[in-house]
């Protein structure tokens, strides 16, 4: 890379060496003098828009830049596309510079308005350092009143961050090309406006001698960075130098900004095009928006060359100026180029982007606000003695006690239940699983409706008809499971017909056959028919009281989660309510168990329900017989008017009601054991239904949630036990003072939008 090609990337950083190389009293004038100037910034800002922009310069002096996406300008851009000249001529801060050196950190040049002029230089370390290092960069903070003193302090700066490997050798820290790390320059002064532009590292697209793989990942990441946050406007600088083709910072900014709503494109370099050449004609066009289409458009901009990288600020603009008038560039309008309408350009673009994200802006630190409020609310007062412990214990416990039992018996008044609603009413999701009565109202329903859909073995179609989904064996055979065809699922009931039917409960007939008299049958039949038709019970009844529980369980951990800190939680879960939902568990099969206990002995019945369906079974069978014996006896005769008369012959009627009567009476005996089991499963599955619900579900898993963790069971904790679930450790304390430290910049920043947002947005 010539010096030539590098002398237009801007503010070029020196290292400690090369800054006492540098001319110092010549510089140190020039320096000074531009201290007390910088009047062109005010053309950045209005009155008006000052008012705006002090709102976000305000919040960010809170610090809260770390917590909040705050509005600011980003220049980017590949390396050497001259995207640091961009910023020392936008702002006319004459940085110190160097031609062998690129810019190799990113770099927040905060100006403030105050009474004096001051500037302030510090480090923000990158959070993946380690403690050690972060705590030796955060103590490095430096005022100087003239800028003069500014290639000095910069050097020191770069010697925190490692970047300087005579300084670094004197540190703890390791000599690196790169750094996360922030430089943070806070310039005040009277005609400063308030204002945050941010100078980053060019993208580097391929390897070289002294730039690794991992440096250029490292400033991928540092450009994803800054380009992504959502209120950030990207001065992505291109150089015609290089076809913009090439150039990876357009498809950078287009991955994240898709629309070019928040990005202008800055064409640096084009004095270095051939005149009337096809390469001065694209940039041309591109300048035009007629290419890449920007909706902010494009800027032309013609920094210093190598020979001119000693002249002033003036000169730099009077010599861009002349270039523009006689370039082919002259013909894209006045506002398109040269440094005066970029400053002219980012005012109006800069206001309006700002007021329109204040109001946004505002939502989230609001947002931010109640998180952390709830995160330090979470971890309780401060747990430093036996007494402190027990408190935060007692409270916590209230706590659950209270929202347990109004999310058990269904009352769902307050935030907790009202500040997040699953409107499809998901069973998995944490909204859903807080409102537990309505939960397992639901589940008891499906379990009800799973039951009578799919409880029985054998589901009988009444008519004398096989359904094409059952196939019935011929002979004395009943139907098994293995008769379910492919389509149908393992717990489905096998389907078959009356006669097969009948000829089932026939074989099971002949088997438990007693004393009886032949065309009637043992009582004993129904008992082993419905022991059958109910033998997949248990496993459904057993599924739906585990799902029950599960989803008690993980309502507990939701709970525990919304109100405590993870060690807290996971103390507490191991010590306490893990082992009281075993308990309830354990009871609730036991009491299953019993149920079962109660199926497997032979049907008790005393609903009249049972012999109404019997009675409504019999009649229907009648009804259907005599009906087509009326059919068969009746007559019908037309006459001359062709209507159609019927008449029927009683006798025939009765004789043939007669001849219907089957004499077979082990045929009745199994029509009337149909009949009966029929009649008492439906009446057993509604009792087997409400006491599983009732003394399984409600007795053992539901109710009493609350009584797991509750004050009483806190009272009753000995000292050691409290001090075991409830101390704090260290990095919990630390974690206590980073939320307060937060809340205090969040409530600080909340005052300042109650002060001024009714001025400043409409």
């Amino acid at each position: 890379m010539s010096k030539r090609e590098q002398e237009s990337d801007g503010t070029q950083i020196a290292t400690h060496d090369a800054v006492q190389d540098q001319d110092g009293s010549s510089q140190s004038a020039a320096i000074a003098k531009e201290m007390e100037i910088n009047s062109s910034l005010e053309g950045l800002q209005t009155e008006e828009q000052r008012r705006v922009l002090d709102t976000v310069a305000q919040v960010r002096k809170c610090g809260l830049e770390s917590i909040l996406s705050l509005p600011q300008l980003v220049v980017c851009g590949d390396q050497s596309s001259g995207k640091s000249s961009v910023l020392e001529a936008l702002t006319e801060i004459p940085f110190p510079r160097n031609d062998n050196l690129c810019t190799r950190f990113a770099t927040e040049i905060i100006l403030r308005r105050a009474t004096t002029n001051s500037l302030t230089i510090k480090v923000i370390p990158d959070t993946k350092r380690p403690t050690t290092e972060q705590a030796l960069i955060k103590a490095f903070e430096e005022s100087i009143t003239e800028l003069s003193e500014l290639p000095r302090i910069m050097g020191k700066a770069m010697a925190v961050m490692g970047l300087d490997a005579a300084l670094a050798a004197e540190t703890i820290l390791k000599r690196r090309a790169f750094a996360k790390d922030v430089l943070s320059i806070e310039i005040e002064g009277p005609s400063r406006p308030q204002l945050t532009l941010v100078d980053i590292p060019g993208l580097i697209q391929t390897e070289t001698k002294g730039v690794t793989k991992t440096d250029v990942d490292l400033v991928t990441e540092i450009t994803d960075h800054y380009i992504s946050q959502p209120r950030t406007i990207c001065l992505a600088v291109v150089s015609a130098t290089n076809d913009y083709a090439n150039q990876v910072i357009l498809k950078k900014v287009r991955e994240v900004d898709l629309e070019g709503e928040r990005t202008i494109g800055i064409i640096t370099k084009p004095d270095r095009l051939p005149s009337g050449s096809g390469s001065e004609t694209a940039y041309v066009d591109l300048a035009s928006n007629k290419d890449i289409f920007l909706k902010l458009g494009w800027h032309v901009l013609k920094n210093r060359s190598f020979e001119e990288g000693d002249t002033s600020f003036e000169e730099r603009n009077a010599s861009e100026a002349n270039y523009f008038r006689k370039s082919n560039f002259k013909e894209l309008p006045e506002e398109c180029v040269g440094i005066d309408s970029l400053r002219i350009r980012l005012s109006a673009l800069l206001f309006e982007h700002v007021k329109r994200e204040l109001p946004k802006l505002r939502e989230d630190l609001e947002k931010a606000l109640s998180e952390t409020k709830e995160q330090l609310a979470k971890m309780g007062d401060r747990r430093t003695t036996m007494s402190d412990c027990r408190s935060y214990l007692v409270q916590l416990s209230l706590d659950y006690y209270e929202i347990c039992k109004s999310a058990v018996n269904g009352h769902f008044e307050g935030a907790y239940f009202t500040s997040e609603v699953d409107p499809t009413f998901t069973i998995s999701s944490p909204a859903t699983v807080r409102r537990i009565r309505a939960v397992v109202q639901y589940m008891n329903t499906e379990f009800s409706n799973k039951l009578r859909i799919t409880g029985h073995k054998y589901h009988i179609n009444m008519t004398d008809q096989v359904e094409p989904s059952g196939i019935v064996p011929s002979g004395h055979e009943y139907p098994d499971r293995r008769q379910i065809t492919s389509d149908q699922s393992p717990f489905s009931p096998i389907k078959t017909s009356r006669r097969d039917a009948l000829k089932w409960i026939g074989q099971v007939l002949t088997r438990t056959r007693g004393k009886e008299l032949v065309g009637n049958f043992n009582p004993l039949l129904i008992g082993e028919l419905f022991w059958e038709q109910c033998s997949k019970w248990r496993q459904i009844a057993t599924d739906h009281v585990e799902e029950v529980a599960e989803v008690c369980s993980r309502f507990l951990q939701v709970l525990l989660k919304d109100k405590c800190p993870a060690d807290i939680r996971a103390r507490l879960w191991s010590s306490q309510i893990q082992d009281g939902l075993i308990a309830r568990n354990i009871a609730a099969f036991q009491e299953l168990d019993k149920i079962m206990e109660d199926i497997q002995n032979y049907p008790i019945n005393y609903n009249h329900y049972y012999t109404d369906t019997i009675n409504k079974q019999r009649q229907a069978r009648q009804k259907k017989s005599l009906a087509e014996c009326i059919q068969w006896a009746a007559t019908h005769k037309k006459d001359y008017s062709n209507n159609t008369t019927t008449s029927f012959d009683v006798n025939r009627v009765v004789e043939s009601y007669s001849g219907s009567i089957d004499p077979n009476m082990e045929k009745l005996s199994c029509e009337e054991a149909l009949d009966c089991l029929l009649s008492i499963y439906k009446v057993s599955q509604k009792t087997f239904v409400a006491n599983i619900t009732t003394q399984v579900v409600e007795r053992h898993i539901v109710r009493g949630l609350e009584k797991i963790f509750s004050p009483v069971v806190v009272s009753g904790l000995s000292d050691s036990a409290v001090e075991a679930i409830a101390s704090e450790p260290v990095s919990a304390r630390r974690h206590r003072d980073f939320l307060n430290d937060r809340i205090v910049k969040l409530e600080h920043g909340q005052g300042i939008f109650r002060a001024v947002m009714g001025s400043v947005v409409p």
